[in-house]
Protein backbone atom coordinates (compact mmCIF):
# COMPACT_ATOMS: atom_id res chain seq x y z
CA UNK A 1 0.00 0.00 0.00
CA UNK A 2 1.20 3.78 -0.97
CA UNK A 3 1.02 6.32 1.03
CA UNK A 4 0.72 9.63 0.06
CA UNK A 5 3.18 11.97 1.96
CA UNK A 6 1.61 14.44 4.25
CA UNK A 7 2.93 17.56 5.38
CA UNK A 8 3.94 18.36 8.87
CA UNK A 9 1.45 20.43 11.20
CA UNK A 10 4.47 23.41 11.00
CA UNK A 11 4.53 22.80 7.24
CA UNK A 12 0.77 22.92 6.94
CA UNK A 13 0.63 26.28 8.88
CA UNK A 14 3.17 27.84 6.60
CA UNK A 15 1.04 26.83 3.65
CA UNK A 16 -2.40 27.27 4.75
CA UNK A 17 -4.31 29.47 2.01
CA UNK A 18 -6.95 31.22 4.70
CA UNK A 19 -7.44 31.36 8.64
CA UNK A 20 -10.14 28.75 8.33
CA UNK A 21 -6.94 26.13 7.24
CA UNK A 22 -4.05 27.91 9.86
CA UNK A 23 -6.24 27.46 12.25
CA UNK A 24 -6.92 23.08 11.60
CA UNK A 25 -3.50 23.02 11.40
CA UNK A 26 -2.90 24.92 14.37
CA UNK A 27 -5.40 22.56 16.92
CA UNK A 28 -3.77 19.70 14.87
CA UNK A 29 -0.15 20.98 16.29
CA UNK A 30 -1.50 21.52 19.51
CA UNK A 31 -3.15 17.87 19.92
CA UNK A 32 0.36 16.25 18.89
CA UNK A 33 2.08 18.46 20.99
CA UNK A 34 0.15 17.83 24.20
CA UNK A 35 -0.86 21.36 24.14
CA UNK A 36 -4.70 20.74 23.71
CA UNK A 37 -4.37 18.94 26.91
CA UNK A 38 -2.72 22.03 28.50
CA UNK A 39 -5.94 24.13 26.93
CA UNK A 40 -8.68 21.39 28.08
CA UNK A 41 -7.18 21.81 31.97
CA UNK A 42 -8.10 24.33 34.24
CA UNK A 43 -5.03 24.55 36.10
CA UNK A 44 -2.42 27.12 36.06
CA UNK A 45 -0.03 29.51 38.28
CA UNK A 46 -0.53 32.43 35.57
CA UNK A 47 -4.28 33.11 36.90
CA UNK A 48 -6.44 32.09 39.48
CA UNK A 49 -8.55 29.41 37.73
CA UNK A 50 -10.63 28.36 40.79
CA UNK A 51 -11.91 32.03 40.68
CA UNK A 52 -12.83 31.74 37.42
CA UNK A 53 -14.49 28.78 37.89
CA UNK A 54 -16.40 29.46 40.40
CA UNK A 55 -17.47 32.88 38.81
CA UNK A 56 -18.59 31.00 35.63
CA UNK A 57 -20.32 28.00 37.26
CA UNK A 58 -22.59 31.47 39.02
CA UNK A 59 -23.29 32.97 35.34
CA UNK A 60 -24.29 29.50 34.04
CA UNK A 61 -26.56 28.88 36.77
CA UNK A 62 -28.19 32.44 36.82
CA UNK A 63 -28.77 32.12 32.87
CA UNK A 64 -30.19 29.09 33.12
CA UNK A 65 -32.96 30.32 36.06
CA UNK A 66 -33.27 33.12 34.00
CA UNK A 67 -32.44 35.71 36.76
CA UNK A 68 -31.05 38.60 34.81
CA UNK A 69 -31.29 40.58 37.78
CA UNK A 70 -28.91 38.30 39.30
CA UNK A 71 -26.50 38.40 36.11
CA UNK A 72 -26.90 42.53 36.59
CA UNK A 73 -25.41 42.30 40.29
CA UNK A 74 -22.67 39.59 39.88
CA UNK A 75 -21.60 41.77 36.53
CA UNK A 76 -21.27 44.97 38.86
CA UNK A 77 -18.92 43.49 40.47
CA UNK A 78 -17.49 41.47 38.68
CA UNK A 79 -16.32 42.95 34.70
CA UNK A 80 -12.91 43.91 34.77
CA UNK A 81 -10.19 43.81 32.25
CA UNK A 82 -7.72 40.87 33.40
CA UNK A 83 -10.22 39.88 36.16
CA UNK A 84 -7.96 37.02 38.38
CA UNK A 85 -4.95 37.50 35.68
CA UNK A 86 -6.88 36.38 32.59
CA UNK A 87 -4.91 38.73 30.71
CA UNK A 88 -1.35 37.15 31.55
CA UNK A 89 0.84 37.40 28.76
CA UNK A 90 2.37 33.07 29.42
CA UNK A 91 -1.52 31.90 29.42
CA UNK A 92 -1.39 33.00 25.06
CA UNK A 93 2.36 31.62 25.03
CA UNK A 94 1.68 28.01 24.99
CA UNK A 95 -0.81 26.62 22.28
CA UNK A 96 -0.92 27.75 19.11
CA UNK A 97 -4.43 28.31 19.41
CA UNK A 98 -5.91 30.00 21.53
CA UNK A 99 -5.85 29.82 25.44
CA UNK A 100 -6.85 27.91 28.15
CA UNK A 101 -10.45 26.63 27.28
CA UNK A 102 -11.84 27.98 30.93
CA UNK A 103 -11.25 31.62 29.81
CA UNK A 104 -12.62 31.19 26.90
CA UNK A 105 -15.81 29.99 28.37
CA UNK A 106 -16.19 32.76 30.64
CA UNK A 107 -15.51 35.18 28.33
CA UNK A 108 -18.23 33.71 26.19
CA UNK A 109 -20.48 33.38 29.29
CA UNK A 110 -19.73 36.61 30.17
CA UNK A 111 -20.51 38.25 26.54
CA UNK A 112 -24.12 35.88 26.55
CA UNK A 113 -25.08 37.30 29.96
CA UNK A 114 -24.54 40.58 28.12
CA UNK A 115 -26.33 40.22 26.01
CA UNK A 116 -29.17 39.01 27.66
CA UNK A 117 -28.88 42.35 30.39
CA UNK A 118 -29.87 43.87 26.88
CA UNK A 119 -32.56 41.83 25.60
CA UNK A 120 -34.82 41.93 28.76
CA UNK A 121 -37.45 43.97 29.62
CA UNK A 122 -37.46 43.72 32.78
CA UNK A 123 -35.10 46.10 33.58
CA UNK A 124 -35.38 50.08 32.53
CA UNK A 125 -33.20 51.77 29.89
CA UNK A 126 -31.67 54.32 31.35
CA UNK A 127 -30.90 51.42 34.14
CA UNK A 128 -28.78 49.67 31.46
CA UNK A 129 -27.74 52.30 29.85
CA UNK A 130 -26.30 53.50 33.42
CA UNK A 131 -24.99 49.91 33.93
CA UNK A 132 -22.99 49.69 29.91
CA UNK A 133 -21.69 52.78 30.26
CA UNK A 134 -19.93 51.84 34.02
CA UNK A 135 -19.41 48.53 32.59
CA UNK A 136 -17.47 49.95 29.90
CA UNK A 137 -15.95 52.64 31.72
CA UNK A 138 -14.48 49.85 34.02
CA UNK A 139 -13.37 46.98 31.58
CA UNK A 140 -12.00 49.20 28.81
CA UNK A 141 -11.52 49.42 25.45
CA UNK A 142 -9.27 47.97 22.91
CA UNK A 143 -7.54 50.00 19.81
CA UNK A 144 -5.70 48.84 16.52
CA UNK A 145 -2.57 51.06 16.19
CA UNK A 146 -0.99 50.83 12.66
CA UNK A 147 2.81 52.31 12.90
CA UNK A 148 4.29 54.37 9.76
CA UNK A 149 5.81 52.03 7.23
CA UNK A 150 6.32 54.16 4.04
CA UNK A 151 5.42 51.71 1.11
CA UNK A 152 4.99 48.93 3.53
CA UNK A 153 1.83 50.06 4.32
CA UNK A 154 0.14 47.30 2.73
CA UNK A 155 1.18 45.18 5.40
CA UNK A 156 -1.30 46.91 7.46
CA UNK A 157 -3.53 45.94 4.74
CA UNK A 158 -3.45 42.16 5.76
CA UNK A 159 -3.39 42.63 9.48
CA UNK A 160 -6.78 44.59 8.98
CA UNK A 161 -7.57 42.23 6.54
CA UNK A 162 -6.97 39.38 9.00
CA UNK A 163 -8.97 40.93 12.19
CA UNK A 164 -12.14 42.04 9.52
CA UNK A 165 -12.60 38.70 7.86
CA UNK A 166 -12.97 37.17 11.44
CA UNK A 167 -14.84 40.02 13.00
CA UNK A 168 -12.34 40.87 15.58
CA UNK A 169 -11.28 44.87 14.08
CA UNK A 170 -11.62 47.08 16.76
CA UNK A 171 -13.76 49.93 15.85
CA UNK A 172 -11.15 52.42 17.50
CA UNK A 173 -8.20 53.01 15.04
CA UNK A 174 -5.51 55.48 14.94
CA UNK A 175 -2.41 55.37 12.21
CA UNK A 176 0.66 57.49 11.45
CA UNK A 177 2.22 58.09 8.01
CA UNK A 178 1.47 55.23 5.79
CA UNK A 179 -0.44 53.16 8.54
CA UNK A 180 -2.87 56.63 8.56
CA UNK A 181 -4.26 55.35 5.30
CA UNK A 182 -4.92 52.43 5.76
CA UNK A 183 -7.35 53.27 9.11
CA UNK A 184 -8.87 56.01 6.73
CA UNK A 185 -9.59 53.72 4.18
CA UNK A 186 -11.24 51.11 6.54
CA UNK A 187 -13.48 53.83 8.94
CA UNK A 188 -14.63 56.09 6.20
CA UNK A 189 -16.81 53.71 4.76
CA UNK A 190 -19.85 51.66 5.81
CA UNK A 191 -19.66 47.92 7.19
CA UNK A 192 -20.67 46.54 3.44
CA UNK A 193 -18.15 48.90 1.60
CA UNK A 194 -14.77 47.90 3.42
CA UNK A 195 -14.26 44.37 2.03
CA UNK A 196 -13.66 45.68 -1.42
CA UNK A 197 -11.11 48.00 -0.26
CA UNK A 198 -9.05 45.35 1.22
CA UNK A 199 -8.03 43.71 -1.92
CA UNK A 200 -5.02 43.92 -3.06
CA UNK A 201 -6.41 44.76 -6.73
CA UNK A 202 -8.17 47.52 -5.53
CA UNK A 203 -5.28 48.97 -3.81
CA UNK A 204 -2.53 48.95 -6.72
CA UNK A 205 -1.73 51.98 -8.54
CA UNK A 206 -3.30 51.69 -11.92
CA UNK A 207 -1.21 54.43 -13.19
CA UNK A 208 2.25 53.07 -12.08
CA UNK A 209 5.11 53.88 -13.32
CA UNK A 210 6.77 50.17 -14.85
CA UNK A 211 10.31 51.63 -13.20
CA UNK A 212 8.28 51.91 -9.67
CA UNK A 213 9.62 55.51 -8.92
CA UNK A 214 8.83 57.60 -5.49
CA UNK A 215 5.07 59.15 -6.39
CA UNK A 216 5.77 62.99 -6.39
CA UNK A 217 3.29 64.99 -3.85
CA UNK A 218 0.69 65.44 -6.53
CA UNK A 219 0.66 61.82 -7.54
CA UNK A 220 0.25 60.85 -3.70
CA UNK A 221 -2.93 63.42 -3.38
CA UNK A 222 -4.46 61.91 -6.62
CA UNK A 223 -3.83 57.98 -4.48
CA UNK A 224 -5.90 59.49 -1.89
CA UNK A 225 -8.57 60.87 -3.72
CA UNK A 226 -9.26 57.95 -5.40
CA UNK A 227 -8.80 55.75 -1.87
CA UNK A 228 -10.70 58.44 1.00
CA UNK A 229 -13.40 59.99 0.60
CA UNK A 230 -13.57 64.04 1.10
CA UNK A 231 -14.88 64.18 4.25
CA UNK A 232 -14.64 65.64 8.07
CA UNK A 233 -13.51 63.13 10.99
CA UNK A 234 -16.55 64.09 11.83
CA UNK A 235 -18.65 62.57 8.68
CA UNK A 236 -16.44 59.75 8.39
CA UNK A 237 -17.35 58.99 12.11
CA UNK A 238 -21.10 59.39 10.86
CA UNK A 239 -20.89 57.29 8.18
CA UNK A 240 -18.96 54.18 9.99
CA UNK A 241 -18.98 54.18 13.54
CA UNK A 242 -15.72 54.03 13.86
CA UNK A 243 -12.77 56.07 15.73
CA UNK A 244 -10.55 57.56 13.33
CA UNK A 245 -7.17 58.58 14.29
CA UNK A 246 -4.49 59.99 12.32
CA UNK A 247 -1.21 61.31 14.00
CA UNK A 248 0.59 64.60 12.45
CA UNK A 249 3.92 66.49 13.89
CA UNK A 250 4.58 69.94 13.62
CA UNK A 251 6.81 71.47 10.81
CA UNK A 252 7.63 74.30 12.77
CA UNK A 253 10.00 74.52 16.24
CA UNK A 254 7.78 75.24 19.95
CA UNK A 255 4.86 73.11 18.46
CA UNK A 256 3.40 69.58 19.49
CA UNK A 257 2.24 66.85 17.49
CA UNK A 258 -1.45 66.35 17.29
CA UNK A 259 -3.67 63.33 17.05
CA UNK A 260 -6.70 64.58 14.90
CA UNK A 261 -9.95 62.74 15.23
CA UNK A 262 -13.95 63.61 15.28
CA UNK A 263 -12.90 64.81 19.26
CA UNK A 264 -10.00 66.64 18.49
CA UNK A 265 -10.84 67.83 15.14
CA UNK A 266 -13.96 67.26 13.79
CA UNK A 267 -14.16 69.60 11.00
CA UNK A 268 -10.96 68.69 9.52
CA UNK A 269 -10.53 66.79 5.98
CA UNK A 270 -9.17 63.45 6.49
CA UNK A 271 -7.02 62.91 2.98
CA UNK A 272 -5.21 66.83 4.35
CA UNK A 273 -4.64 64.96 7.39
CA UNK A 274 -3.75 61.75 5.94
CA UNK A 275 -1.43 63.27 3.33
CA UNK A 276 0.04 65.28 6.17
CA UNK A 277 1.17 62.32 8.12
CA UNK A 278 2.72 60.50 5.51
CA UNK A 279 4.72 63.66 4.48
CA UNK A 280 8.27 62.56 5.24
CA UNK A 281 10.67 65.42 6.31
CA UNK A 282 13.24 66.36 3.37
CA UNK A 283 11.44 64.34 1.07
CA UNK A 284 7.36 65.66 0.97
CA UNK A 285 6.85 69.43 1.74
CA UNK A 286 4.74 69.77 4.60
CA UNK A 287 0.86 70.17 4.59
CA UNK A 288 -1.27 72.72 5.60
CA UNK A 289 -4.90 70.99 7.16
CA UNK A 290 -7.61 71.75 5.54
CA UNK A 291 -11.70 71.80 7.19
CA UNK A 292 -15.24 72.31 6.17
CA UNK A 293 -17.28 75.09 7.13
CA UNK A 294 -20.59 75.35 8.21
CA UNK A 295 -21.42 76.18 4.44
CA UNK A 296 -19.28 73.08 3.41
CA UNK A 297 -16.54 75.01 1.62
CA UNK A 298 -13.37 73.91 1.73
CA UNK A 299 -11.05 76.27 3.83
CA UNK A 300 -7.09 76.33 6.17
CA UNK A 301 -7.04 74.92 9.27
CA UNK A 302 -4.90 76.64 11.26
CA UNK A 303 -3.24 78.37 7.55
CA UNK A 304 0.07 79.66 9.85
CA UNK A 305 0.76 75.98 10.65
CA UNK A 306 2.14 73.21 8.45
CA UNK A 307 2.69 69.72 9.50
CA UNK A 308 4.73 66.50 8.52
CA UNK A 309 5.41 62.84 9.09
CA UNK A 310 3.07 61.70 12.74
CA UNK A 311 5.41 58.89 13.37
CA UNK A 312 8.11 61.35 14.31
CA UNK A 313 6.89 62.00 17.18
CA UNK A 314 3.21 59.59 17.70
CA UNK A 315 4.17 56.49 15.75
CA UNK A 316 1.99 54.75 18.54
CA UNK A 317 -0.20 57.26 20.35
CA UNK A 318 -1.17 54.98 22.93
CA UNK A 319 -1.28 57.92 25.82
CA UNK A 320 -3.44 60.01 23.90
CA UNK A 321 -6.24 56.90 23.10
CA UNK A 322 -6.10 56.22 26.74
CA UNK A 323 -7.41 59.69 27.65
CA UNK A 324 -9.72 59.82 24.64
CA UNK A 325 -11.32 56.92 24.81
CA UNK A 326 -10.32 55.09 27.33
CA UNK A 327 -8.01 52.27 25.58
CA UNK A 328 -6.31 50.62 28.07
CA UNK A 329 -5.81 47.50 25.46
CA UNK A 330 -3.54 48.50 22.66
CA UNK A 331 -3.50 45.94 18.98
CA UNK A 332 0.20 47.08 17.56
CA UNK A 333 0.77 46.58 13.72
CA UNK A 334 4.16 47.29 13.28
CA UNK A 335 5.84 48.05 10.01
CA UNK A 336 8.04 50.73 10.68
CA UNK A 337 11.70 50.39 8.86
CA UNK A 338 13.02 52.72 11.17
CA UNK A 339 11.44 51.31 14.33
CA UNK A 340 11.76 47.81 13.87
CA UNK A 341 14.97 47.39 15.23
CA UNK A 342 13.74 49.01 18.81
CA UNK A 343 9.66 47.10 18.36
CA UNK A 344 10.97 44.04 20.18
CA UNK A 345 7.59 42.05 21.28
CA UNK A 346 9.20 42.24 25.08
CA UNK A 347 5.58 40.88 26.28
CA UNK A 348 6.38 37.22 24.94
CA UNK A 349 8.92 35.11 26.35
CA UNK A 350 12.15 36.28 24.33
CA UNK A 351 15.14 33.56 22.96
CA UNK A 352 18.63 34.40 24.55
CA UNK A 353 19.43 36.24 21.59
CA UNK A 354 16.51 38.38 21.28
CA UNK A 355 16.94 39.02 25.25
CA UNK A 356 20.72 40.09 24.21
CA UNK A 357 19.81 42.18 21.47
CA UNK A 358 16.75 43.92 23.36
CA UNK A 359 19.33 44.97 26.24
CA UNK A 360 21.99 45.69 23.10
CA UNK A 361 19.32 48.31 22.39
CA UNK A 362 18.28 49.70 25.83
CA UNK A 363 21.55 50.71 26.31
CA UNK A 364 22.35 51.94 22.80
CA UNK A 365 19.52 54.58 23.54
CA UNK A 366 20.70 55.22 26.82
CA UNK A 367 24.19 55.95 25.25
CA UNK A 368 22.57 58.11 22.33
CA UNK A 369 20.21 60.21 24.99
CA UNK A 370 23.36 61.12 27.50
CA UNK A 371 25.28 62.33 23.76
CA UNK A 372 22.56 64.39 23.00
CA UNK A 373 22.49 66.15 25.97
CA UNK A 374 26.38 66.68 25.57
CA UNK A 375 26.11 68.07 22.09
CA UNK A 376 22.69 70.15 22.50
CA UNK A 377 24.51 73.32 22.97
CA UNK A 378 26.90 72.80 19.67
CA UNK A 379 24.11 71.29 17.79
CA UNK A 380 22.18 74.24 18.12
CA UNK A 381 24.32 76.14 16.36
CA UNK A 382 23.69 74.31 13.07
CA UNK A 383 19.98 74.42 12.98
CA UNK A 384 19.39 71.90 10.01
CA UNK A 385 21.81 69.16 11.77
CA UNK A 386 20.11 69.90 15.19
CA UNK A 387 16.38 69.25 13.86
CA UNK A 388 17.64 65.70 12.65
CA UNK A 389 19.23 64.87 15.73
CA UNK A 390 16.03 65.55 17.58
CA UNK A 391 14.19 63.81 14.99
CA UNK A 392 16.43 60.78 15.38
CA UNK A 393 15.92 61.14 19.05
CA UNK A 394 12.15 61.33 18.97
CA UNK A 395 12.51 58.13 16.94
CA UNK A 396 14.64 56.39 19.22
CA UNK A 397 13.05 57.08 22.27
CA UNK A 398 9.13 56.27 21.39
CA UNK A 399 7.64 52.82 22.66
CA UNK A 400 6.24 50.96 19.24
CA UNK A 401 4.42 47.95 20.90
CA UNK A 402 1.03 47.69 22.47
CA UNK A 403 0.04 44.29 24.54
CA UNK A 404 -0.65 42.44 21.47
CA UNK A 405 1.85 42.86 18.49
CA UNK A 406 2.16 42.25 15.39
CA UNK A 407 5.37 43.00 13.77
CA UNK A 408 6.50 42.50 9.98
CA UNK A 409 9.19 39.66 10.20
CA UNK A 410 12.71 40.91 9.32
CA UNK A 411 12.91 40.48 5.44
CA UNK A 412 15.66 42.89 2.92
CA UNK A 413 13.81 45.11 1.32
CA UNK A 414 15.58 47.65 -1.28
CA UNK A 415 15.45 51.02 0.24
CA UNK A 416 14.61 52.69 -2.85
CA UNK A 417 11.22 50.53 -2.42
CA UNK A 418 10.10 52.05 1.04
CA UNK A 419 8.78 55.43 -0.63
CA UNK A 420 8.16 53.90 -4.11
CA UNK A 421 5.05 52.85 -5.81
CA UNK A 422 4.87 49.10 -5.71
CA UNK A 423 4.66 46.36 -8.00
CA UNK A 424 1.20 44.37 -7.62
CA UNK A 425 3.65 41.11 -6.71
CA UNK A 426 4.95 43.46 -4.05
CA UNK A 427 1.59 44.95 -2.55
CA UNK A 428 0.18 41.21 -2.93
CA UNK A 429 3.62 39.79 -1.03
CA UNK A 430 3.36 42.44 1.61
CA UNK A 431 -0.50 41.83 2.25
CA UNK A 432 0.03 37.95 2.49
CA UNK A 433 2.49 38.57 4.95
CA UNK A 434 0.41 41.10 6.56
CA UNK A 435 -2.43 38.52 6.77
CA UNK A 436 0.09 35.54 7.85
CA UNK A 437 1.89 36.91 10.80
CA UNK A 438 -1.67 38.49 12.31
CA UNK A 439 -3.04 34.68 12.08
CA UNK A 440 -1.54 33.53 15.29
CA UNK A 441 -2.55 36.47 17.08
CA UNK A 442 -6.03 36.35 15.76
CA UNK A 443 -7.38 34.08 18.77
CA UNK A 444 -5.85 36.28 20.98
CA UNK A 445 -7.35 39.31 19.73
CA UNK A 446 -10.80 37.32 19.81
CA UNK A 447 -10.89 36.45 23.24
CA UNK A 448 -9.34 39.77 24.89
CA UNK A 449 -11.59 42.00 22.96
CA UNK A 450 -14.86 39.89 23.04
CA UNK A 451 -15.87 41.50 26.12
CA UNK A 452 -15.36 45.53 25.41
CA UNK A 453 -16.85 44.68 21.35
CA UNK A 454 -19.91 43.25 23.01
CA UNK A 455 -20.35 46.57 25.16
CA UNK A 456 -19.69 48.82 21.99
CA UNK A 457 -22.35 47.24 20.25
CA UNK A 458 -24.62 47.12 23.12
CA UNK A 459 -24.23 50.96 23.45
CA UNK A 460 -24.72 51.29 20.20
CA UNK A 461 -28.19 49.88 19.68
CA UNK A 462 -28.86 51.47 23.20
CA UNK A 463 -28.09 54.82 21.66
CA UNK A 464 -29.85 54.21 18.22
CA UNK A 465 -33.59 52.91 20.02
CA UNK A 466 -32.79 56.85 21.76
CA UNK A 467 -31.84 58.59 18.26
CA UNK A 468 -34.28 61.72 18.36
CA UNK A 469 -32.62 63.39 15.54
CA UNK A 470 -29.88 64.71 13.32
CA UNK A 471 -27.75 65.47 16.40
CA UNK A 472 -27.83 61.82 17.53
CA UNK A 473 -24.61 61.09 16.01
CA UNK A 474 -22.75 63.97 17.58
CA UNK A 475 -24.28 63.00 20.97
CA UNK A 476 -23.13 59.51 20.60
CA UNK A 477 -19.49 60.55 20.07
CA UNK A 478 -19.24 62.47 23.23
CA UNK A 479 -21.23 59.82 24.94
CA UNK A 480 -18.18 56.98 23.73
CA UNK A 481 -15.30 58.77 25.20
CA UNK A 482 -16.89 59.63 28.65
Amino acid sequence: MIFAPTLSADAELAKAPDYAAWAKAAQAHDAKSGMQAWRDADDSQHFDHKAIRARLEKLRALSAANDVKGLLFVLNEGIHGNIDGMGHERLYQKARFGTKKLIEAYVAEVVAALDRIAASRSIPREEKRDFFRRAQHCYGRSALLLSGSGSFLFFHVGVVKALWDEGVLPNILAGSSGGSIVAAIVCTRKNADVGPFLESSRLANPARDPAGKRLATDAVRDRLADLIPDLTFQEAYEISGRHLNVSVAPAEKHQNGRLLNAITAPNVLIREAVLASCAVPGVFPPVMLMARDDDGNRVPYQPDRRWVDGSVTHDIPTKRLERLYGVNHHIVSQANPLALPFATDTRKQMAPLEAIQHASMATFKAWLNANMVIFQKPLEMVPPLNSLANMARSVINQDYTGDINIIRPPKYWSPTKILSDLAQEDIDELIDTGMRTAWPKVEMVRTQTAISRALDAILAKIDKAGDDGPGHRASALKQAVR
